[in-house]
């Protein structure tokens, strides 16, 4: 039986250190007697008193403890608990650099990893940087020794949960109810098996998805039926898998929420539990800037690639003359027709296929497409660009949600004859070290 490494001892004493730059996480760096140390909370050109929060062998982790001499892009988090709660880690960092932080993240991807770089640079693409947040899952925990209940992120650097009274990045709603559910949950029989809540929210409807570890009370039950109607809440039990998700309250047979995309005059129906963008106003943004880039016309066949419900393919589809949109999995082909249908489209079809196999040959793909949307999970779309030839498009927009899986793919589609012409940031998660982004690549 292997003997597990006992963790080396952490220092106690602050140690006063300059940060010489920013980690692809947005952790400052700096070198303590040659070893490269990781420091939450400060950012490049500062000077601060750094405790150790971790010792390891080849790097170390700290946190800024008092910032000695502060950067000019410092500004004053909008969130009281931004020092401990981990559901944010750049909000001491004005936005604006945030944004070219960002860029150059995705400037040294495509370098590092494709030998790339883009003709030109998109204007990045930004919008609401507080209660923007529309997804999240939200732990919970009761704490015995304070008789009290935690509802939100856990800290940072622990597996602790983060006490918050609210969260400037929630959704207004959801975050004005958070001392409401610590409350409710509190009260409950059930409150030590109450271990997360899942939320969406639409263009006007609320969903709460609770998941619960032990059978609901009849007490139990009530309280969480009250707390639902009176904050106008959709609410949904999860008993154990996301197979177990129903809806309780209210009984109207409706599942769904729905976005509107305005410059499309469409709107998207989903489930509470389907994917969907947390940011709506990126979102519609970004899906404006994706169809504008890729200029479909109406005489053009267009392929949407891990199309999810129709967020890129339904607006796509009122813009061009045949849409297909795939994705690999099956309830989602569902969707998109239910919203095909919604929105009284009759050019647009939807199928199931494996992306991580060729599907050239499949009926539908031998007529070959104009142009092609691409918008993969963050392991990106590899196998798909590697025989993306075969459809024949002379444009490719690639929207992602990781630079570095976008920089490799966009190497492979250099060799395959393709010129990254336009690339850019979008803001979806201000406030966090994630990178969004869109890329054009054109046919030489």
């Amino acid at each position: 039986m292997a003997r597990r490494r006992k963790r080396k001892p952490v220092p106690q004493e602050a140690v006063e250190v300059t940060i010489e730059k920013l980690s692809h996480e947005g952790r400052g760096i700096t070198h303590i007697d040659g070893k490269t140390t990781f420091v939450d909370g400060a950012l490049p050109g500062e000077r601060v008193t750094m405790k150790y929060a971790v010792v390891r062998g080849k790097f170390n982790e700290g946190y800024a403890e008092e910032v000695l001499q502060a950067s000019d892009s410092r500004v004053e988090p909008p969130c009281p608990k931004f020092d401990m709660c981990g559901g944010c880690s750049m909000q001491h960092m004005a936005t604006d650099e945030q944004i070219r932080f960002k860029q150059s993240i995705l400037a040294e991807h495509f370098q590092h990893f494709g030998d790339i770089e883009p003709e030109e640079w998109l204007a990045p693409l930004q919008a609401d940087t507080l209660q923007y947040r529309k997804k999240a899952r939200l732990g919970v925990r009761w704490v015995s020794k304070k008789e009290s209940c935690l509802v939100g992120f856990r800290e940072k650097r622990s597996n602790f949960l983060a006490e918050i009274e609210q969260c400037p990045v929630l959704d207004k709603k959801v975050s004005d109810l958070i001392m409401p559910l610590r409350q409710l949950i509190g009260s409950m029989d059930a409150k030590q098996s109450t271990p997360q809540i899942e939320l969406a929210a639409g263009d006007t409807g609320l969903a709460f998805i609770i998941r619960h570890m032990e059978a609901m009370t009849e007490a139990d039950h009530a309280k969480w039926l009250s707390f639902a109607e009176e904050n106008s809440i959709d609410l949904y039990y999860q008993s154990k898998g996301p197979d177990t998700v129903k809806k309780v309250f209210p009984d109207d047979g409706n599942e769904r929420l729905n976005y509107e995309l305005i410059d499309f005059s469409v709107k998207l129906a989903f489930h509470p539990m389907d994917f969907t963008q947390v940011n709506t106003s990126i979102n519609r943004k970004m899906v404006k800037l994706a169809i504008d880039l890729l200029e479909p016309k109406k005489e053009e066949r267009v392929l949407d690639l891990f199309c999810g419900l129709g967020n890129f393919t339904i607006p796509l589809a009122t813009q061009s003359g045949a849409v297909v949109g795939v994705e690999g999995v099956d309830s989602m082909v569902k969707r998109g027709y239910e919203n095909a249908d919604l929105n009284k489209l009759k050019n647009v079809d939807f199928y199931q296929a494996d992306l991580q196999q060729d599907f050239s040959d499949k009926p539908w793909a031998k007529e070959g497409f104009d142009k092609i949307l691409i918008d993969p999970p963050r392991s990106g779309a590899l196998e798909v660009v590697e025989y993306i030839s075969n459809f024949g498009a002379k444009r490719i927009v690639y929207v992602s949600c990781n630079p570095a899986t976008l920089a490799r793919d966009a190497g492979v589609l250099k060799e395959k004859g393709y010129r990254l012409t336009k690339a850019g940031v979008m803001d979806m998660f201000p406030h966090t070290a994630h990178v969004e982004s869109i890329a054009v690549f054109e046919k030489q």
